[in-house]
């Protein structure tokens, strides 16, 4: 993998940015402000009674263009400069009339001044046209001259040829913008060229947008990537602008004769079109005031028009329409008739599928499907197409295929790393996220929006040339179909009131969705018939202030029934339920204890493809998996922010569930804590997969666990899963094999990945999580999913989601010495959390001898009913508790729910002599009792410095007590102390 370890994000972190991000960067200069320099007589011949001002806004308002420029006027030269001593201005105009002189000497002040102003001169006729001639000395401090023609478009012409030479070389580079060179020295015909071809190219992408339908905001941005258009009046700066812009250039308008080498060349025009085709095959315009050029732009491939015609504008217009492919694609046959037109990409990807061989040929000998591509903006497609030739192809269908293929090998690279509206064609993909509805995507959604940007914006095949980076398959319903659910069924008033959940549930199933959304739904299953998760998104859930993990259901669907309207009532309940969940006892217990009003709670859901393979009706993948970027509880020379991961086989439940899984670092996947025996003793032994049989179900009983089914490991080693997850304990030597063939137990250990690098999964984990914690700016949480069936030659580690690890800063500096220790009632050097605590009184405990394995269900169930209490008291109070608080696996802790213990401020878990403590397992408990900054202490039997004095507990006031519970009350409040750095935590009473 080379040196990724040492790489930074920002280093590998390519952002692909989209068209959005790319149009706000683009035409950075804007001639916002304009002085406008003329005399009283010359303005009033040109501006006619107030009017021209309205007629110049009236113009850049026709075309859609919304920042029309505020003008300025000032009626001399002292006045024009007192002006820009006190404002700024982007550009000058100077109108000259019958005073031609006055004009020449403000342009030299202006220049003096500020050296870099763009500034244009307008005469009011033709006739003056002789003073203000390019190479004369008149023109000296003058960019260009133009003619006043009684069209108010010149002038926004002017202001775009300004606005189009400061931005092109810019926006060429990061936007891939267009170039239209126009090479002419007649200041009267570039005057009537420009507003022509501006008009044009305006109208032009307007109806691009038009036709595919982007949104206002989303049009305004695009107006700024039109093609530029560059003028230039002689030889070589025409060259210069070729050899500059070249893979830019659309077209070339040519006048035959201006200057080369400072002198009037009569072959000018025609020796650059000639180097131009001799380069490219762009489209070029030679335009000519003598007939007699005709043929000479015939024999260098070029267009030809008459300058002196009656229908100079109209025969222009034609050549950018036809040309340039502006305008609507006329397919036509070999004998040049029309067999169809397409109005827009869509339009025109249903023709190509279906137009005939001859049509297609015809086009693809001129390059017309390119130019017309180009001329539309999509200019990845028309670059990709270009290239290609009749005679690179055995058939005209395999050019057909080749085309479609590029539409959509572009369309899914602009697409990548996305959200996308929803779209049958573009369901069934894992490069975008598709949204269905409009809303916030939650705190889950916005993590998952994240994770599929961060993919597909890193070339993960040079780092980790061995294993693909992706996310599942995902749409996201937004949290506006929740507002509007509850809104259209009149639940408002019922379910904010109503406490009990099975009533609300039924209310929730009962209540409609809209016919638009159901119809998405159903487009979705009509695609999709592999197995789906559907989870909730609530706005706070995995946040970065307020992470919710774990409260709300997840449902896992089969989604394999032969009937669509099955898959989608089965999908559409499912949803159903994912809004109910909101109103779950712990759901509520949840928000109480964070002060939070259930009512601000706005849940979008997730609809995701499972990873896995079917095996003997049954679903699941090869591996599961979290990952931390910071391990609270380190051993050997780990340090916390080496992090963590755990593995298992099958469904992610048993993992994220803190059940028996294999725990390792990342960065030494190698290192051991546990004896070969523990490993035995200890290994994963059943696993959860999803249930392929079951179609048919009671809508009402449906359950986060009602298809999922809990099987032993021997049927995942018949599924062929555990080849490169397990190995075996051989009894005789004593030691652990990863051959499979050999008799004894089996210990998903994954060896063969972990230690043998079958796949680089811990080099990939050790890699995310460095760069997630660096993109989050917080110590964050992964959840993820392994295939090792290969997809495209290459195993596959998918992300499911990310959300952080809030906990406190580790700041607090505290002395421990200066406790008393005949005080201390606790004492631990594996603790979280950070500062004091001094107001608890109450403590919770279990006393070692009423432990018993077997009845861990009974004292989650009497933990519960103390927490009410001290609920319904508001008071907070220390637990203190045997084995793993949290876990789903009851012979490893007290197999609570976070609701069940939400008052609880510190809570301490503690080993016994036959019952020895294991690190927590990054379980949604666990990641909600760090982020909500609760003390979590653990105590190990038989160390010296870690300890609980139990003898004081039972000397305090018995405020309450259970089968295996005892709740006492000191008189004073006891002082609890963290120090996050050293991870030392130590509580006495006063």
């Amino acid at each position: 993998m080379g040196n990724e370890k040492e790489q930074t994000l920002s280093q590998v972190y390519k952002r692909k940015k989209s068209d959005q991000d790319i149009f706000p960067e683009l035409m950075e200069y804007k001639a916002k402000e304009v002085l406008l320099i003329a005399n009283h007589y010359d303005a009033y011949s040109i501006v006619r009674e107030g009017r021209f001002f309205d007629r110049i806004y009236g113009e850049f308002l026709q075309l859609n263009l919304f920042t029309a420029p505020r003008i300025t006027s000032a009626s001399n030269g002292d006045e024009a400069m007192e002006l820009m001593e006190k404002r700024h201005f982007d550009m000058v105009i100077l109108m000259a009339g019958l005073d031609k002189k006055t004009p020449v000497a403000i342009s030299k002040k202006i220049k003096q001044k500020v050296p870099k102003m763009p500034l244009l001169a307008m005469v009011n006729n033709n006739s003056d046209l002789r003073f203000f001639d390019e190479s004369g000395p008149n023109v000296k401090y003058i960019d260009k001259v133009f003619v006043w023609n009684g069209d108010s478009k010149v002038f926004l012409a002017m202001i775009k040829y300004v606005e189009d030479k400061m931005n092109a070389d810019k926006d060429t580079k990061i936007g891939d913008v267009r170039i239209i060179l126009l090479v002419e020295d007649s200041q009267k015909y570039y005057t009537r060229y420009l507003p022509l071809l501006y008009s044009i190219i305006m109208k032009q992408t307007q109806a691009v947008l038009a036709e595919e339908g982007y949104d206002q905001l989303h049009k305004i941005l695009k107006m700024r990537a039109r093609p530029k258009v560059l003028l230039v009046s002689n030889y070589e700066d025409a060259i210069e602008i070729v050899e500059k812009y070249r893979e830019y250039l659309i077209c070339v308008i040519s006048d035959v004769k201006y200057n080369r080498n400072g002198v009037p060349d009569e072959d000018a025009g025609v020796d650059l079109i000639r180097y131009v085709k001799s380069k490219t095959s762009l489209p070029a315009l030679l335009q000519s005031s003598d007939p007699c050029n005709a043929e000479r732009a015939k024999a260098i491939g070029a267009d030809f028009i008459d300058k002196n015609s009656e229908s100079l504008s109209q025969d222009i217009y034609d050549f950018i329409h036809v040309k340039l492919g502006f305008g609507n694609f006329v397919f036509k046959n070999s004998r040049g008739m029309t067999v169809s037109v397409a109005r827009n990409l869509k339009e025109f990807n249903e023709c190509i599928k279906t137009v005939s061989a001859e049509s297609l040929l015809y086009h693809a000998k001129r390059n017309g499907i390119s130019t017309w591509l180009m001329a539309r903006g999509e200019i990845n497609m028309a670059k990709r197409l270009r290239p290609y030739k009749i005679e690179d192809f055995d058939s005209s269908n395999k050019l057909r295929q080749a085309i479609l293929r590029v539409f959509e090998q572009v369309k899914l690279k602009r697409l990548r790393g996305r959200v996308v509206l929803f779209e049958s064609s573009l369901i069934n993909s894992n490069r975008y996220i598709t949204r269905i509805g409009e809303g916030s995507f939650g705190g889950k959604g916005r993590g998952l929006a994240f994770l599929c940007h961060f993919v597909e914006n890193i070339d993960f095949k040079k780092i980790l040339p061995d294993l693909a980076i992706r996310i599942p398959t995902t749409a996201i319903v937004g949290a506006d179909e929740f507002s509007e659910f509850i809104e259209r069924n009149n639940l408002y008033r019922q379910i904010y009131v109503e406490q009990k959940y099975d009533s609300v549930r039924e209310l929730f199933i009962r209540a409609t969705f809209t016919d638009k959304l159901k119809n998405k739904l159903r487009k979705y299953v009509s695609v999709i018939n592999e197995p789906l998760a559907v989870r909730s998104s609530g706005l706070f859930e995995d946040s970065l202030l307020q992470p919710f993990a774990g409260v709300y259901e997840t449902f896992m669907l089969p989604n394999n029934h032969p009937d669509i309207e099955v898959r989608l009532e089965h999908l559409i309940t499912a949803i159903k339920l994912v809004y109910a969940s909101i109103f779950r006892p712990s759901a509520r217990a949840y928000f109480e204890a964070v002060n939070y009003k259930i009512e601000e709670e706005k849940m979008a859901v997730i609809i995701q493809k499972i990873v896995g393979e079917t095996a003997h009706n049954r679903f699941y993948p090869h591996i599961s998996g979290i990952a931390q970027s910071y391990n609270y509880y380190p051993f050997s020379y780990m340090k916390p922010e080496d992090g963590f991961a755990v593995l298992g086989v099958g469904l992610g439940k048993y993992v994220v569930g803190g059940e028996k899984a294999w725990r390792f670092c990342p960065k030494f996947p190698n290192l051991e804590l546990n004896s070969i025996q523990d490993q035995v003793k200890d290994s994963q032994s059943y696993f959860y997969a999803l249930d392929l049989e079951v179609n048919e179900y009671d809508i009402k009983k449906l359950n986060e666990d009602s298809f999922i089914r809990k099987l032993p490991m021997k049927e995942a080693e018949e599924d062929g899963n555990l080849r490169y997850c397990a190995s075996v304990y051989d009894y005789n030597y004593d030691r652990i094999t990863n051959n499979l063939d050999a008799k004894g137990p089996r210990i998903v250990n994954f060896a063969n990945i972990l230690k043998y690098d079958y796949i680089p999964l811990s080099k990939s984990l050790e890699l995310l999580l460095k760069f997630f914690k660096e993109a989050m700016g917080a110590p964050v949480e992964i959840e993820f999913a392994v295939d090792l069936n290969p997809e495209n030659h290459l195993p596959t580690l998918y992300l499911l989601q990310i959300k952080p690890l809030i906990r406190l800063e580790n700041n607090a500096k505290i002395d421990f010495t200066k406790v008393d220790t005949a005080k201390v009632i606790l004492a631990s050097e594996k603790g979280m959390g950070n500062g004091r605590i001094e107001h608890i009184k109450d403590v919770i405990f279990m006393a070692p001898e009423k432990f018993n394995r077997i009845q861990t269900n009974e004292m989650a169930s009497e933990i519960a009913l103390l927490n009410k209490k001290m609920e319904q008291d508001s008071k907070e109070y220390l637990l203190i508790g045997p084995g793993r608080w949290g876990t789903r696996d009851k012979y490893t802790g007290i197999p609570v729910l976070w609701s069940q213990i939400s008052y609880a401020k510190v809570i301490v878990e503690m080993g016994l002599q036959d019952f020895p403590l294991e690190a927590s397992l990054g379980s949604h408990f666990f990641h909600n009792v760090t982020s909500m900054n609760v003390g979590y202490f653990s105590i190990h039997h038989n160390q010296t410095d870690e300890y609980v004095n139990f003898e004081v507990l039972k000397k305090q006031r018995i405020v309450g007590q259970t089968a295996h519970f005892t709740h006492v009350e000191f008189e004073e409040p006891l002082q609890i102390l963290m120090d996050g750095e050293k991870q030392k935590a130590m509580v006495s009473w006063l």
